[in-house]
């Protein structure tokens, strides 16, 4: 029987439980599957291109990232590589109406587990590496902001001469 995935409410930025180093998966279960396909529903209702566990209350090393259609599942992410700099406008679903210009590599590959958990690499440019690098930052209990100088640093949706998908730049 198929079961309908769900959305689930997305915590915001006073919720301790992003500020805690999520834990390793260690069972790849019915469980870890309806987590995986509830933030993919989660994340497009939102909508935003990633999430992360810990952003719809689970304490566990899982994100999921979709940009031009293309679905990425991480369980257990790590960065292993990262070379150059970029700088673009960045939100977050979990602060939800600000965006800001963020500082990040431009090019990260990460080694990660699916679902099933046979491990695999993914490299990414531009926003790919932007949203892996976000993701996993929150699984490291760390939000976008804390790459600023100053909160002043926050703007508006709306109020800066971005594209308008970058509030929806990552989770």
């Amino acid at each position: 029987m198929l079961r309908a995935m769900a959305l689930r409410r997305i915590v915001t930025a006073e919720d301790p439980i992003l500020r805690e180093r999520t834990k390793k998966v260690s069972n790849f279960d019915a469980s870890l599957h309806r987590l995986l396909d509830d933030m993919l529903e989660t994340m497009r209702d939102a909508p935003g291109v990633g999430l992360a566990a810990n952003q719809v209350g689970v304490p566990l090393q899982v994100a999921v990232i979709e940009i031009d259609e293309r679905i990425t599942e991480l369980v257990n992410p790590r960065i292993v590589r990262s070379s150059g700099e970029q700088v673009d406008w960045e939100g977050c679903l979990s602060i939800p109406g600000y965006v800001a210009e963020v500082g990040r590599a431009a090019a990260v590959t990460v080694k990660a587990k699916d679902r099933r958990g046979r491990e695999f690499r993914i490299k990414g440019t531009e926003l790919l590496a932007r949203a892996l690098q976000h993701e996993i930052d929150h699984l490291n209990g760390a939000l976008y902001v804390d790459h600023l100088d100053s909160l002043d640093e926050l703007v508006r949706v709306g109020e800066h001469d971005a594209d308008e998908e970058a509030g929806e730049a990552a989770g």
